[in-house]
């Protein structure tokens, strides 16, 4: 059976429905330091560069540098986006900050996604990547 909330099939991992119990489908302080612990961006040899985490203050003066308010942002939601824009598209699609914070906005306040689809798209590029996640210790 399909679970919409869980944005999967039939069974998830006990540890996940214990983390969801506690922060519904967002990201706490741990699972974000998690998530950001497996980006990284290509150096300019062709390398990989690891991303470090911006903290949620980082994340609010970027935003308030800008004139960006969320509306829809939960707990850590708005600091993955921050971070993953950071790995994968500034510098290319994303060409600068105020852009970066304009991208961080339009995720986190998409009109036609349902809440928690952020956690969602982590937790499916996880799984594809075989990637598990230690549910325990993020919570």
């Amino acid at each position: 059976m399909y679970n919409k909330t869980m944005g999967s099939y039939d069974e998830i991992p006990e540890g996940m429905k214990h983390y969801i119990n506690n922060y519904g489908c967002h990201f706490n302080k741990k699972l974000y330091e998690e998530a950001v612990s497996r980006m990284f961006k290509e150096d300019n040899e062709g390398g990989e560069e690891r991303i470090k985490p911006y903290s949620k203050e980082q994340v609010e003066r970027l935003l308030e540098s800008y004139d960006i308010k969320l509306k829809r942002n939960k707990l850590y939601d708005a600091c993955y986006v921050c971070c993953m824009c950071r790995a994968d598209y500034l510098g290319k699609s994303v060409p600068d900050e105020k852009h970066m914070a304009m991208f961080i906005r339009d995720m986190i306040d998409d009109p036609d996604a349902e809440e928690g689809f952020i956690f969602n798209m982590f937790y499916a590029k996880s799984m594809f990547n075989n990637e598990p996640i230690e549910w325990e210790d993020c919570i």
